[in-house]
C-alpha cells in the first residue's frame, strides 16, 4: 500500500538539483530507478522525467527518525514511486560520479514515503534490446525510459513551436470535425455508425481537406491546424493508422507563398527544437527530374548513386530480359553502387529479392575488382568490351557494383529507387545533416491497368498546370499538377497543391474521373455548393509532425514518436484495440457481423 502526499509538495525535479543546492533542504518525487544496501546505509537512485539523483538513508545514531527512514529504504524496490525530503549535501571526491549529472551531490534523506508499490516489471526501464512487442504491451514500462521521454519532450518543444511561428504570421488554429462524410478518391476510411442514423456512417478524416478549402470559402484566409488523421492503410515503419498532421491553407496565394511559409517554420522548427540554422530557399526538382535520377519522388539527396538510362546502349542485344523490355516500351537502368564490388553474394541476393518486392523480375549486376578486371551476370550476352561500355555510362571505377534492371519504367523506377537506398546503407555511407527538397509538378492522374480509367493522384481538388489543361482530354497521363512535396533525407514530410477554385474546372475534373453530376453532388455535395458562393485562390500543405520528430530524433519508426502507437496489423498490444463489442451494443446500432468466411 502507498501513503499520500498529506501536503508534502515536490520542491524540485530531480535532474536540476547541483551543487549550487548544497545545504538546502529539498523534496524529490518520482521512481526508484535503483537500490543498493552498503553496510548501514541504502542508496536510492530517484527518477522522474528530468533525469536521476541518488538519496541517501542511514540508520547511524540510532536516532527513531533515522530508524524508520532506514527501514522503509531497505523495503523500496525497483520502480516504487516514491517521496524523499533532505539535505543536499557534496559527494566526498572519491564518491563522485562523473557519469551521473547530479553526480556531485546527493539528498541525505530525513524522511521517505512510499506513495506507490510496484510490482516486479516484465524489464528493467534500463534494459536495452527488448523485444518490441514487450515493449508496446507495457507501453508505460517504456515510456519511463530516458530517451523516450526526451523524444516527448522534442515532440512538445516541436508542436508549441508550430503554433508560435504560424501564430505569429498571421494564421489561425482552427478545429475542424473528425466525424465528416466519407467519400471516394484516396485511401480506406476508417468508418464509425451512427445510432440516430441507422445504416448510415461517419468517416474519420484522412486528412481536412474538404473543410479547410471551405474554411478558405469562409475567410479565414490563413488557418492551421495540428490535425489528427486517419488512414486503413497496410502499415510500415514510416506510416501509423492514426497520425497527427500540420495542417496549413492559405487565401489569395500561390505556391511561391505557401513554399516560403514551409520553409520559415521548418527554420524556426529546426532552430529552436535543434538548435540548428537550416538554410531558407529549399532546392526544387520536377517529379519527373526525381524519377529520372532517384527512381523515387522522394529521393535521398545526401548521397550520389543515381540513376543511368542504357537503353540505346543496349539496344539490339540478343539478352531477351533487356530486349524484351524495350520492345515493350520499357527501359534498361541501373545505379553504380560505389565501393560495393565486394559486396557479399548474399547481400547482393538481398538486393535482388528487395526488387523483386517492387515487381521487378531481378537485377543484373557488373562488378570491377580493384584488380581491374570485371566480372557480370550477364557475360554469357556481353563481351568484355561491351560490358566496359556499359560501365563507362555510369563512370564506374575499379571497386565499384552496378545494379541494372529492365522492365516498364514505373517497375524499373521503384526498383532502383530502393535498391539505391540499400546500397547506401550496406556502403556505409555517412548521411549527416539534413537536406531538404521541393519536388514539385507531380503527374495531375494515375492510369489504373486494373479499372482501365484514370484516378486523382492525391485528391480531385488539385489545380492542373495551367498550360496542360488542353491534354485533358486527349493525353492526360501527361497533365502535370500544381502540386509539392516536401522531403527530408528521403521521407516524404508533406505534400500539399494549389487548389481548383472554379466551379467549372472542378466539375470538368469529377466528369473527367468517371462521376455523373448526381454522383458528384452525392460525394460532394456540400462543397460543389460552397464553391458556387464566391472562392479566393488557395493552397495548401499538410506537413507530418510524426515523420518530422522521427527524423529529428533519429528514431527509425513513427512507433518510437506516437505514445502509444498501432503494430503492423493495426492493432494495440497494450489496450489490445481493436476488440469485439457486445452483442446487444451492434444490436443498438443496426449491425450484424458475418461470419470469417462469409466476409
Amino acid at each position: 500500500m502507498g501513503e499520500s502526499l498529506r501536503g508534502l509538495k515536490r520542491t524540485h525535479y530531480c535532474g536540476e538539483i547541483n551543487a549550487a543546492h548544497i545545504g538546502q533542504t529539498v523534496t524529490v518525487m518520482g521512481w526508484v530507478n535503483k537500490r543498493r544496501d552498503l553496510s548501514g546505509f541504502v542508496f536510492i537512485v530517484v527518477r522522474d522525467r528530468t533525469g536521476i539523483v541518488q538519496a541517501v538513508a542511514s540508520e547511524s545514531n540510532g536516532a527513531a527518525r533515522d530508524a524508520e527512514v532506514y527501514r522503509v529504504a531497505k523495503a523500496v524496490r525497483g520502480e516504487f514511486v516514491v517521496a524523499a525530503t533532505g539535505e543536499v549535501v557534496a559527494r566526498t571526491p572519491e564518491n563522485v560520479n562523473k557519469n551521473m549529472p547530479t553526480g556531485e551531490i546527493e539528498i541525505d534523506i530525513r524522511e521517505l514515503r512510499v506513495l506507490s508499490e510496484a510490482e516486479v516489471p516484465p524489464f528493467q526501464v534500463a534494459d536495452e534490446g527488448v523485444a518490441l512487442d514487450m515493449r508496446l504491451k507495457y507501453r508505460y514500462i517504456d515510456l519511463r525510459r530516458p530517451e523516450m521521454q526526451r523524444v516527448f519532450e522534442l515532440r512538445h518543444k516541436t508542436a508549441q513551436s508550430v503554433r508560435g511561428f504560424l501564430s505569429e504570421n498571421g494564421f489561425l488554429e482552427i478545429e475542424t470535425p473528425l466525424l465528416i462524410n466519407s467519400s471516394p478518391e484516396g485511401a480506406r476510411d476508417y468508418l464509425v455508425p451512427s445510432r440516430t442514423h441507422p445504416g448510415s456512417f461517419y468517416a474519420l478524416p484522412q486528412s481536412p481537406q474538404q473543410m479547410k478549402q471551405i474554411l478558405m470559402v469562409a475567410g479565414f484566409d490563413k488557418y492551421f491546424q495540428l490535425a489528427r488523421c486517419f488512414r486503413d492503410e497496410d502499415l510500415r515503419a514510416d506510416r501509423q493508422p492514426e497520425f497527427t498532421q500540420i495542417d496549413v491553407e492559405m487565401s489569395f496565394a500561390d505556391e511561391e507563398d505557401i513554399m516560403a511559409a514551409a520553409e520559415g517554420l521548418m527554420g524556426r522548427v529546426f532552430k529552436e527544437c535543434m538548435g540548428l540554422d537550416i538554410a531558407a530557399n529549399f532546392p526544387r526538382m520536377t517529379w519527373h527530374e526525381a524519377m529520372e535520377r532517384f527512381g523515387t519522388d522522394k529521393p535521398d539527396t545526401r548521397f550520389g548513386m543515381e540513376l543511368c538510362d542504357i537503353s540505346e546502349t543496349v539496344r539490339g542485344c540478343d539478352f531477351q530480359v533487356f530486349a524484351g523490355a524495350l520492345e515493350s516500351g520499357g527501359s534498361v537502368r541501373g545505379v553504380c553502387a560505389e565501393g560495393c564490388a565486394a559486396m557479399p553474394r548474399k547481400k547482393i541476393d538481398e538486393l535482388v529479392e528487395l526488387a523483386r518486392t517492387h515487381k521487378a523480375k531481378g537485377l543484373a549486376w557488373i562488378t570491377l575488382p580493384e584488380d581491374g578486371s570485371i566480372k557480370s551476370t550477364i557475360s554469357k550476352f556481353f563481351d568484355d568490351e561491351k560490358l566496359r561500355e556499359i560501365a563507362a555510362k555510369f563512370n564506374a571505377k575499379p571497386g565499384d557494383l552496378i545494379l541494372l534492371c529492365a522492365d516498364e519504367n514505373k517497375i524499373v523506377f521503384d526498383a532502383l529507387g530502393a535498391v539505391r537506398g540499400a546500397a547506401a546503407k550496406w556502403r556505409g555511407i555517412a548521411l549527416d545533416g539534413f537536406d531538404f527538397l521541393w519536388v514539385t509538378k507531380f503527374p495531375l492522374l494515375e492510369y489504373s491497368p486494373e479499372d482501365e480509367r484514370f484516378y486523382a493522384t492525391t485528391h480531385p481538388f488539385t489545380s492542373p498546370v495551367e498550360e496542360d489543361l488542353p491534354l485533358l482530354e486527349t493525353d492526360p497521363g501527361a497533365v502535370r499538377s500544381r502540386s509539392y512535396d516536401l522531403v527530408l533525407n528521403g521521407y516524404e514530410l508533406g505534400s500539399g497543391s494549389v487548389r481548383i477554385h472554379q466551379n467549372e474546372l472542378q466539375n470538368r475534373m469529377f466528369k473527367f474521373l468517371g462521376f455523373t453530376a448526381e454522383s458528384a453532388a452525392e460525394n460532394f455535395g456540400y462543397f460543389l455548393e460552397a464553391l458556387q458562393y464566391g472562392v479566393p485562390p488557395h493552397c495548401g500543405i499538410g506537413l507530418g509532425l510524426d515523420r518530422i520528430i522521427m527524423i529529428m530524433a533519429g528514431a527509425d519508426s513513427l512507433r518510437e514518436v506516437i505514445a502509444f502507437p498501432k503494430v503492423k496489423d493495426a492493432s494495440c498490444p497494450m489496450t489490445h484495440a481493436p476488440n469485439d463489442v457486445p452483442a446487444e451494443q451492434l444490436a443498438e446500432l443496426g449491425i450484424a457481423v458475418a461470419a470469417p468466411d462469409n466476409l
